[in-house]
């Protein structure tokens, strides 16, 4: 009975010690600045050819067509204009 009692106890010590261990892994500290690096672009259209949102300069979702740039307000904009370009540009 003795033997059950000092094996529970140090079961429950060695697992109490084990949560508490810190993992040993090292991260490393950014170098990076804060600042955005991010390049405005300038986009042939003024406005979204597809569902007419007004562009930004930080659209992510572009075409870039006969040498011009093409911003969308969303990857579906983005996929109707591929199928036809040419029904949307403005000469």
């Amino acid at each position: 009975m003795k033997s059950k009692i000092i094996l529970t106890a140090l079961l429950s010590v060695s697992l109490f010690a084990c949560g508490q261990e810190t993992p040993k892994v090292k991260h490393k500290k950014s170098t990076t600045s804060s600042k955005s690096t991010v390049k405005k672009v300038k986009f042939a259209n003024a406005e979204d050819p597809i569902c007419h949102m007004k562009t930004e300069d930080d659209m992510k979702d572009t075409v870039v067509y006969k040498n011009k740039t093409y911003g969308f307000c969303n990857i579906l904009c983005k996929d109707e204009f591929k199928k036809n370009p040419e029904k949307y540009v403005q000469n």
